[in-house]
Order: C-alpha cells, then structure tokens, then sequence
C-alpha cells in the first residue's frame, strides 16, 4: 500500500507553521513572513515552481523531495485559501498560479464542496467533506499506487496523526520565531510512542528533521 508522506512542511523554531491573521495576500497570517525563506533562496524551489534563479544549497534535497513523485496531494481548505464558510468566489484557485507545484490530483478537505477543476501541469483541484480516512482513500485511489503527499496546513497533519494514518514525515525547523499561531504537535501527547526521529540535518538555513513509524 502506498504511504501517506507529509513532506519538507516547515514549523518555526517555537512550534508553529503560520501565525494568526491569515488572509489572502498573507497566507500564513501575520509574524511568519520569513518563516520559508530557508526553502524559498534555493535553486530547487526556482526550479520546481518554474522559476529562474536561485542558490545551490544542502537545503536542496529537502526541496526537491516535496514534489514529483507522489501520485496525489490532500490539504487542508485553509492551505488552499482564507476564506471560512460557503464559498463566495469561485474564481480563487489557490495561491500558486496558473501552474502549481503538485502535479497531481489534489484533495482539498473542507466542510463547503464545490466542483473540481483543472490546472495546468496535470494538477486537479478536488473539494472533498469526509473523514481523514475517507480522504486518504480517495487519494490512493486517484494515486495509482504512488505516495501520497499530505501538503498541510498544521491543523490537518495534527488530525492524520492523531488518527494514527501519517506513515512518513520530514520537516523543516526554520530558525525565527512566530509567537502565536498555528502550531504542528499540539494535543498529540500519543506521538512519541508511535514514532521516532530517524534523521536530523542542519544546515546554515534549517534544521531537517525525518520521523518515522515505529
């Protein structure tokens, strides 16, 4: 079976992944400006999001292990937009453009369905109300055998680990700190016995952190 992987997903050195306020010129609300500025200088990320530029790092292979081989992605709706509720515009597709990173279908968990649609690149947006499981299903199913890529935000990776379905996980300590936010393992007092840090990396831009099943 195919694992489900939350792949180079990037906390602060207190804990959070976004701080509050989050709206949509801000997608990780306020205090966390430089939060991803680790991953964002490399020249993996300019290459994986079509861009030219960057700098040639160690932080590289982190990058380049976030996309291209998963067979699907499931995020959470506040990963794909700021908006709460029914859905008022459905001209918003997200904040990466014509063409994001994924490359894959998409599932987007959120309690508001609205119909899919399609993006350059082979990327496909899917607007789903269902239970962790249900959404992991659905995922393999459109995955054809591939991983599946668990893309964020916080509050949905605390809810695949606590249903115990996160099989691989490898994060990015950014050294800043937010304050106040969303934080990643808030609640899940069960983690460590269920699992273990199987590698730790630090470079001069992050900590890389690789956490596996026991």
């Amino acid at each position: 079976m195919s694992k489900l992987v939350v792949s180079t997903f990037t906390i602060s050195l207190d804990g959070y992944a976004a701080g509050v306020g989050q709206r949509q010129d801000a997608p990780f609300g306020d205090g966390a400006d430089h939060l991803h500025d680790w991953m964002t200088s490399t020249r993996a990320f300019h290459e994986t999001h079509g861009l030219e530029g960057g700098v040639e790092s160690p932080d590289d292979k982190w990058v380049r292990g976030a996309v291209g081989h998963f067979g699907a992605t499931i995020m959470g709706r506040n990963m794909f937009s700021a908006s709460r509720g029914p859905w008022e515009d459905l001209s918003w597709t997200g904040w990466w453009g014509d063409n994001p990173p994924y490359h894959n279908d998409v599932f987007v968990m959120t309690h508001h369905p609205r119909p899919s649609f399609e993006l350059e690149g082979g990327n496909a947006f899917h607007f789903v109300d269902g239970s962790p499981a249900e959404v992991l299903e659905l995922a393999r199913a459109a995955a054809g055998g591939k991983d599946v890529h668990l893309a964020g935000g916080a509050a949905t990776i605390r809810q695949y680990l606590a249903a115990g379905l996160v099989d691989d996980m490898r994060l990015a300590i950014s050294p800043v700190l937010v304050g106040a936010g969303e934080r990643l393992f808030d609640g899940l007092d069960t983690l460590p016995s269920a699992y273990r840090v199987a590698e730790q990396v630090s470079t001069a831009a992050a900590t890389h952190v690789h956490i596996v099943r026991r």
